[in-house]
């Protein structure tokens, strides 16, 4: 078998020497974990728009087939249910590790396999990339700096965190993964990359995540009390998944000597009660609101400082946060109409919740 390129005629056995970029490039070969999931959904189709070949893996805890669906018929895409927990054995260029459950209802439904995941995973996806000198991306998180004492963040705080209260799953395991990527990259000369990824929305949001974004629009579309834990005032940045993925690629190209770790998110706070407000505009909804008691560590303020990511990767994000929110009321009305007809569960989604969500929507 031959397969014919710009540069002439390579046989079979040729092809994964080009792919390896050894005669010249044809495209990646690009694993992601956690693929089927919110973030990773959108960065296997912008890989495949590049003309990467992707492999994606998902136990599907959170992360739901209907996200890669329609990417499936893709000759360059594979589709792997895989617990990362678990050594993998591939042949590929890059790993973006994106693989754990991120909103606080997932991870603390099970927070000893939380952990397990961020660092037995972790040492498994460096354990491969070491093994097949591939690039290594680590999706981190802003919770690495728990409820901050310093604000805006800035990559060189270390943090101000509790690490044996409910939401340490989650934020301690996020830390030892860095401590292992760093650590793998000045043992093994590994190149990697470490993001610290703030509030992201949009489309394929999980709809019983319990985030804030989706709770609101969910329960504006459905004329429902919309929750404001304590009184509102505390704050966050929310970046649109787009913005967020185009951010992911400029980093994985940068040169071997960056590293990170780098905040990437919006830098444009604004109040959780200033959020309901606008869901509840855009919507058209007659929702109240509804006040609870603030649940346990969650920070009252959460604000990334990108002056590294502006002047490393030339990035900033460009959607507006209500242009942002029209898209994803959108996803989400879409996903209610299709579950007044279909009642069951989306393919592949795994819901820990102790209720079932209401079926019908109220207008």
């Amino acid at each position: 078998m031959v397969f014919t390129i710009a540069q002439g005629i390579i046989t079979a056995g040729q092809l994964w020497l080009h792919n390896k970029g050894v005669e010249g490039r044809i495209m990646k070969r690009i694993l992601v974990t956690g693929g089927a999931g919110f973030l990773g959904s959108h960065l296997c189709e912008r890989l495949l728009k590049a003309g990467n070949d992707v492999l994606c893996v998902d136990n599907y805890f959170t992360g739901r087939k209907d996200n890669v669906a329609h990417l499936r018929d893709d000759p360059h895409f594979e589709l792997m249910r895989h617990d990362i927990t678990f050594p993998l054995y591939v042949e590929v260029d890059e790993i973006y590790n994106l693989a754990c459950p991120a909103s606080p209802i997932h991870y603390q439904f099970d927070p000893v396999q939380t952990t397990k995941t961020s660092v037995h995973g972790a040492i498994n996806m460096l354990g491969l990339a070491k093994r097949i000198k591939a690039k290594i991306f680590q999706a981190s998180t802003s919770e690495v700096y728990g409820d901050p004492n310093v604000h805006p963040q800035t990559e060189s705080y270390w943090g101000h965190t509790n690490p044996i209260g409910i939401r340490s799953c989650y934020d301690e395991g996020k830390r030892c993964a860095e401590t292992l990527f760093f650590d793998y990259y000045r043992q093994h000369k590994l190149r990697i990359k470490v993001a610290r990824i703030f509030n992201t929305y949009g489309p394929r949001m999980h709809p019983n995540d319990g985030r804030v974004v989706s709770n609101f629009i969910i329960q504006a579309l459905k004329n429902e009390p919309i929750t404001i834990y304590g009184d509102g005032s505390q704050t966050r940045s929310f970046c649109y998944v787009d913005d967020l993925i185009e951010a992911f690629i400029r980093l994985m190209d940068t040169p071997d000597n960056f590293t990170g770790p780098v905040n990437l998110g919006n830098p444009t706070e604004n109040t959780i009660l200033e959020l309901a407000q606008t869901v509840i505009n855009l919507v058209g909804s007659r929702s109240k609101l509804v006040r609870k008691p603030l649940p346990s560590d969650d920070p009252r303020q959460r604000c990334p400082d990108i002056t590294l990511a502006k002047k490393t990767l030339n990035w900033q994000p460009a959607v507006p946060l209500r242009k942002g929110l029209k898209k994803t009321i959108e996803y989400f009305d879409r996903l209610l109409g299709k579950k007044e007809s279909r009642p069951s569960l989306p393919i592949g989604s795994y819901m820990p919740t102790k209720k079932s969500p209401t079926r019908v929507r109220k207008r």
